[in-house]
C-alpha cells in the first residue's frame, strides 16, 4: 500500500515538472503569435500582454512583412533545397552506411570513424575553408546548396543508417542474392524498406536543420542574389543600425515555422524508434 502512495505521488510530481517543462518550451512560441498581432510600437512597450483594441493590427504586420521581405519567393527557395537535400542525404548516405557495414575493410573501418568525427566538429571552424571552396567550385546557387547540405549532415545519417543496417539479419540479403538479385536491387528491394523508420527520423532531424539554418545561406548564397532562404530574409528586417520592425519580425516568424511544424507533427511518432534503433543497435 505505501508502495502504491509513494509510486502515485512520484507520477504527480512527475507530471507537474513534464507540464512546467511544457509551458516553458511553448511560452515562446505563444509569445510570438501573441505579438504578431500588436502594433510594432506596443511590442516594445509592453511584449508580455494580450491584444486588445488598441493594441490590435489585424494581419498588417503579415502584410507588411510579405512586402518588405519577399517571403514567398524565399519559402519557395527553401522548400526546394530542404526537400533535394533531404533526398540526396537519405539516399546517398543510406547507400554508403550499407556499404560501410556489410564490407569489411580498414577502409569501410576507417570511413566510418572519419564520418562519425565530422558530426563533432564545430561549423564555424570549416565555414572560411567551405565558402572559399564553394566559391571556386560555383556552389553559390541552390543545387551548389544541397551538396553543401550533403556533406555536412552525411555524418550522422550514416552513423544512424549504419547502427540500424547492423540489427539486419544477413539472411535476408542472402536468401535475396540467392533469388538472384545484384547488390544494388538487395539494398532497394529488401533493405531499403527496412531502413524506413530510420529514414524517416534522418528526415525530420534534416529537414529541421536546413530550413531553419541561417548561416550556411547567408554566407553562401548571400542577400543580394534571388536565392535568398526564409532565415535570411527574416534577417533583413533588422537595420544596419539596429532598427527593427518588431510586427513585421514576428509575423513573418510564424509564417516560417508553420511548415516545418506540421512536418514534424505529421512524423514525430517516427523520431524515438528511429533514433532508438540507429544509434543503439549492433
Amino acid at each position: 500500500m505505501t508502495k502504491t502512495k509513494t509510486s502515485r505521488t512520484l507520477n504527480k510530481v512527475f507530471f507537474l515538472i513534464l507540464c512546467a517543462l511544457t509551458v516553458v518550451v511553448l511560452y515562446p512560441l505563444f509569445f510570438i503569435v501573441n505579438n504578431s498581432f500588436k502594433g510594432k510600437f506596443f511590442i516594445s512597450k509592453d511584449p508580455f500582454s494580450l491584444p486588445n483594441g488598441e493594441t490590435f493590427s489585424g494581419i498588417t504586420n503579415y502584410v507588411n512583412g510579405l512586402i518588405k521581405t519577399g517571403l514567398l519567393s524565399a519559402i519557395g527557395w527553401s522548400f526546394f533545397i530542404t526537400i533535394v537535400s533531404v533526398l540526396m542525404l537519405i539516399l546517398f548516405t543510406s547507400m554508403t552506411a550499407y556499404y560501410i557495414t556489410r564490407v569489411k575493410s580498414r577502409l569501410t573501418s576507417g570511413l566510418y570513424y572519419m564520418f562519425a568525427f565530422s558530426t563533432i566538429v564545430p561549423f564555424q571552424m570549416v565555414m572560411f575553408t567551405m565558402s572559399s571552396l564553394a566559391d571556386t567550385f560555383h556552389l553559390k546557387n541552390p543545387l551548389g546548396m544541397c551538396v553543401l547540405y550533403l556533406g555536412f549532415g552525411a555524418g550522422l545519417c550514416i552513423f544512424m543508417f549504419s547502427g540500424f543496417i547492423k540489427s539486419v539479419p544477413l539472411e535476408i540479403e542472402e536468401a535475396a542474392m540467392i533469388d538472384g538479385c545484384t547488390p544494388l536491387r538487395t539494398f532497394f528491394g529488401v533493405v531499403f524498406p527496412i531502413l524506413k523508420p530510420t529514414a524517416i527520423t534522418v528526415a525530420i532531424l534534416e529537414a529541421m536543420w536546413i530550413w531553419n539554418d541561417f548561416l550556411l545561406p547567408y554566407l553562401v548564397i548571400g542577400i543580394s542574389t534571388q536565392y535568398k532562404t526564409i532565415p535570411v530574409v527574416v534577417q533583413m528586417l533588422v537595420g544596419s543600425n539596429g532598427n527593427k520592425d518588431m510586427g513585421a519580425l514576428m509575423a513573418m516568424l510564424v509564417l516560417s515555422i508553420i511548415p516545418i511544424v506540421i512536418f514534424y507533427l505529421t512524423c514525430q511518432k517516427h523520431i524515438i524508434e528511429g533514433v532508438v534503433a540507429g544509434a543503439v543497435k549492433g
